[in-house]
């Protein structure tokens, strides 16, 4: 079962339904607080008393969810007193004194992965491109689309091609080919073609910005974009007009770069449906692009950008590279700047590129890397790479049983026979045999908190998607979870932590199946980097699908099965982005794959 689907249908939730009005209601004793002795310390339950009564019955019934027992004389006594003891603790969003709490506005305290005692990586900054090569410039222009940056940065650079002329390139591509796979939520053409012509005339002045300069791309319609509509792919924010760019789109913008469409998301960063339906796979339209980084998954795969830049918080980057045969690098938590971007997890979100080559994905996040003070969580990081250094020697973990059961394919097992004949030395390591889904209402708790306003001002049933796996239904859930398991989860997330920094003292990287749920779930929570590639096919008989199995509408099957791309994932040390990304290149070229296109495209 896909990771997500798993999680959110499975994941252990503890709800603490307490605050729930109750519509028998009984005489409140607690209007006046105890008058204090002069000199006398505060008391709990002993302040104003506030919120809707409760009744012995409210709390009989959050036991069955909170898992705990309480005798009817406890029952009693936390009815009698919940108005003055933790009732009063909700008047920041209850009133009369309520407090707004804007998007920018983060909590105060921060998951900073370098744990003490971890070793600061890399110990120098660096970036070297691959050497050029003097390919010709194709006559057609579908040649062109499909080229990787590295290769359409050599022709701008040269002269060779303009900015212009690719970006038209994109926009044809655009125009015929997405209605197939709807990716794309608003395009910027306008916007573009006069980055564009900008772009060209500072070249031809010889002001060549580097690589990215004049190179059209899109990004996840949860980046601000200013005086463009940033939408969420979510229905209540349709006509939402951010006044600024997001850090990430500004640094773009200075890499000379051109925004050509936002790209679409499922709903608030859930999944692939958003308002303007279900964005489809360029491999096989009758199934989902997978998300939440759908578009950028889809529109590069398709070639109706040159890259993209998507997000993740639980699997949003590696499941559509993985579906879409394209690249994703989800960086280290805290290397990219999330300011103006869509907040669905403070202590989990990260940004990162989507392209069709691993030196593409080196040169994006070598452009959008760094910390800004908008985001609190982000700090300063160094980027160790260069694409010509060998990869024989590194030291490469496996966990045997991972790679022995689905999700794992015999794509992955070779990949691992490929790893040796480069020189890298493969060993088994082992994890712990622990509940990691247990760390789930961390996500949940923060992706309520998140949205809270459309929870209480009814707006979630506004999304299109209302089934139990969708956000609608979550985040409802997860106003009744409970703040001591939230607690507890935060602890599981550092013992976790440690463990993980246990395993990259042994190894230098690891290689996973890209969808198993156990690597998602813990190296998200952790914030290693994490790179996922086209390194092969399958075949499937069923398309797939991110939502929950619904007998009503059964996916398509396929007899003879279609052929896909398949993609692994290796995984670095905290901040050793470079190192995951020398390796992806070496990889890319043994594997030989990525050069194959999305038929009809």
């Amino acid at each position: 079962m896909n990771t997500r689907r798993q999680f959110l249908i499975t994941a252990p939730i503890a709800v603490l339904v307490a605050t729930t009005a109750c519509r028998k209601q009984t005489p409140s004793t607690d209007t006046q607080s105890t008058p204090s002795t002069a000199g006398a310390p505060p008391t709990f339950g002993t302040g104003a008393g506030a919120g809707p009564p409760v009744t012995p019955e409210t709390f009989a019934e959050a036991e069955k969810l909170m898992q705990v027992s309480m005798t009817p004389a406890e029952r009693q006594q936390a009815a009698d007193t919940w108005r003055t003891s933790l009732a009063q603790y909700l008047e920041r969003r209850t009133g009369p004194r309520k407090v707004a709490l804007a998007a920018t506005e983060s909590p105060a305290t921060l998951w900073n992965p370098m744990l003490p005692g971890i070793a600061s990586l890399p110990a120098r900054d660096q970036f070297v491109r691959s050497k050029p090569d003097a390919e010709a410039l194709p006559s057609a222009d579908d040649e062109i689309a499909f080229a990787p940056v590295t290769q359409l940065s050599r022709w701008i650079e040269s002269k060779k091609l303009t900015s212009e002329r690719l970006t038209n390139i994109y926009l044809d591509r655009i125009a015929r080919l997405d209605p197939k796979i709807r990716s794309i939520i608003t395009l910027t053409k306008d916007h573009a073609l006069a980055r564009a012509k900008a772009a060209d005339a500072e070249i031809a002045a010889g002001k060549y910005r580097g690589p990215l300069h004049g190179i059209p791309y899109g990004v996840k319609d949860l980046l601000d974009t200013k005086d463009i509509a940033t939408t969420y792919g979510a229905e209540p924010f349709r006509n939402r007009v951010p006044a600024a760019d997001s850090a990430v789109v500004s640094r773009l913008n200075d890499a000379g770069a051109v925004l050509i469409a936002k790209l679409s998301l499922g709903a608030l960063a859930l999944n692939d449906i958003w308002f303007g339906g279900q964005t489809m796979n360029p491999w096989l339209l009758e199934e989902g692009a997978s998300g939440s980084s759908a578009g950028p998954g889809a529109a590069t795969a398709a070639a109706l950008v040159a890259f993209s830049v998507g997000s993740e918080t639980g699997g949003s980057i590696v499941s559509p590279a993985m579906r879409c045969g394209v690249t994703g690098l989800r960086p280290t938590f805290g290397r990219v700047a999330r300011t103006g971007a869509m907040t669905l997890c403070w202590s989990l979100d990260k940004l990162g590129p989507m392209t069709r080559s691993v030196e593409d994905a080196m040169l994006v996040l070598h452009a959008i890397s760094g910390p800004d003070a908008g985001d609190a969580s982000s700090v300063p990081s160094r980027l160790d790479f260069d694409a010509g250094t060998p990869v024989a020697g590194l030291r490469v973990g496996y966990i045997s049983s991972w790679m022995k059961e689905s999700p794992a394919t015999d794509v992955d097992r070779a990949a691992m026979e490929t790893m040796k004949k480069l020189g890298m030395e493969l060993k088994e390591v082992t994890l712990p045999d622990w509940p990691y889904s247990s760390l789930m209402p961390i996500l949940f708790a923060e992706g309520a908190a998140s949205f809270e306003d459309l929870a209480l001002n009814n707006q979630l049933g506004d999304l299109k998607v209302q089934v139990k796996d969708a956000w609608p239904n979550l985040f409802r859930q997860s106003r009744f979870l409970s703040a001591v398991d939230f607690v507890q989860a935060d602890r599981l997330r550092r013992k976790v932590a440690l463990e993980m920094a246990r395993v990259f003292r042994e190894f230098d990287l690891l290689i996973v199946p890209s969808l198993r749920d156990e690597q998602l779930t813990i190296t998200n929570f952790t914030g290693h980097p994490s790179l996922t590639m086209r390194a092969g096919f399958v075949e499937v008989s069923e398309a797939r699908s991110d939502w929950a199995p619904d007998p009503a509408n059964p996916l398509p099957k396929f007899n003879p099965p279609r052929r896909v791309p398949h993609g692994i994932t290796i995984l670095g040390r905290l901040f050793d982005d470079g190192l995951i990304g020398r390796v992806g290149v070496a990889l890319e070229r043994a594997f030989g794959v990525v050069g194959e296109r999305p038929p009809g495209f």
